[in-house]
């Protein structure tokens, strides 16, 4: 997907995992395995849109079951 607009601002790793309710660590243990929000190299940091993680959470919705 190629956006026209960049986002305000990118977020740091620590931002979006607390954004996340997630240790760092664990934010960036499941980057490694290629489960995680995408991300973006700027120099040595990983930093995050908040869009993408916005989609990366729609995508890990339940929806709810018929009772």
């Amino acid at each position: 997907m190629v956006r026209n607009a960049l986002p305000a601002r990118l977020w740091s790793h620590q931002e979006a995992a607390e954004f996340l309710g997630l240790t760092p660590a664990t934010l960036h243990q499941i980057n490694y395995r290629g489960t995680g929000p995408r991300s973006y190299k700027v120099g040595r940091l990983r930093k995050y849109d908040p869009a993408d993680i916005a989609a990366w959470l729609n995508q890990r919705a339940s929806q709810p079951s018929a009772a």
